[in-house]
């Protein structure tokens, strides 16, 4: 938490903070600057085609070859589109094919190596000792049957009222 810092070291973490939110917004300010010039040019060509078309000289032959000239430049857009994302699911699969594999790999070798090391310790450990026990629990039985251990009197528990 930021409790834990001085005044000055909070002063300066702020600072450092906001000098690395200035450098984002610094970038991030002239894409949207770029995106906001292109969107009010189109805009501008669009009013500016629409004006043009609807002046009373102005045939059906030019409105149809005007459509055609919008509809060739949408095509041209979905196919940029498509080739973005064609590159982009190409650096994907790259990728998971050389990051994500390997990291898999070493991963699934990891849990592996102690999946072996479980077994190796419940077999050469865990079961001995449990042998142990039960061994120990038998002859300590044997002695108390047999007399020569003491058996423990069972303490009674009475309830507190």
């Amino acid at each position: 938490m930021e409790t834990d810092r001085t005044p000055t070291e909070m002063t300066t973490y702020h600072q450092q903070d906001s000098s690395a939110s200035d450098e984002l917004t610094a970038s991030q300010k002239k894409t949207l600057i770029t995106i906001i010039v292109v969107v009010v040019i189109l805009l501008i060509g669009i009013i500016a085609g629409i004006w043009w078309l609807i002046q009373p000289t102005t045939d059906t032959a030019r409105v149809r070859d005007v459509f055609i000239i919008f509809m060739a430049f949408e095509s041209l857009l979905i196919g940029f589109t498509l080739v973005i994302l064609i590159v982009q699911l190409a650096r994907l699969i790259n990728l998971l094919q050389n990051e994500i594999k390997p990291i898999i790999d070493s991963t699934n070798e990891t849990v592996s190596n102690l999946r072996g090391t479980a077994a190796f310790l419940s077999d050469n450990l865990s079961e001995p000792v449990i042998k142990l026990n039960e061994y120990l629990a038998g002859f300590t039985e044997l002695f108390k049957v047999i007399g020569l251990a003491r058996k423990h009197p069972k303490t009674k528990t009475t309830p507190k009222e």
